[in-house]
């Protein structure tokens, strides 16, 4: 059975390892956990003001992410959505779980704005993002308060 919860402690290593082997192994994404130090502290960086994280698990295995964090504004950015590859597609319905969680989150929370990074070559995201009702918009148009990752290349935007 899949749940989705937010974020323990004890979970770090098993995201920190999911996250990589996708970014690294089955991306080609260079990109290192010293580039991405929030992993190694989720609850400081992403647990704050109306942001959170969680996690999808299967019995106990942790098979997917997604993070809010809180811009201010009523602007919210979404980062970290992660799915190991066994656990995609409609069958499971993973990502959709974590995406709902996460718009549903911002809807109590009074975020109006979503906004999202990722890469060209991850097609398959930028397909279910734009499924799921967020439009391409140009770096320059992102909000000030968008944290930029270095990586990313696509832009999106959805208001909720």
């Amino acid at each position: 059975m899949i749940t989705i919860q937010p974020f323990e402690d004890q979970d770090t290593n098993h995201i920190v390892s999911l996250i990589l082997n996708i970014q690294q192994n089955e991306f080609q994404v260079p990109i290192t956990i010293n580039e991405q130090q929030d992993l190694l502290n989720i609850p400081t960086f992403y647990q704050q003001k109306k942001g959170n994280f969680w996690v999808a698990k299967f019995n106990d295995e942790v098979v997917g992410t997604i993070a809010l964090i809180d811009c201010g504004d009523n602007i919210g950015t979404i980062r970290k959505m992660f799915v190991k590859k066994e656990f995609r597609g409609k069958e499971h319905g993973i990502a959709q779980r974590l995406l709902n969680t996460l718009e549903e989150s911002a809807r109590i929370n009074t975020i109006k704005s979503l906004y999202l990074g990722t890469l060209e070559r991850l097609q398959a995201a930028i397909r279910f993002y734009e499924r799921n009702g967020f439009t391409l918009i140009q770096k320059q148009n992102l909000p000030t308060v968008f944290p930029l990752m270095p990586v990313d290349t696509h832009f999106f935007e959805k208001e909720i």
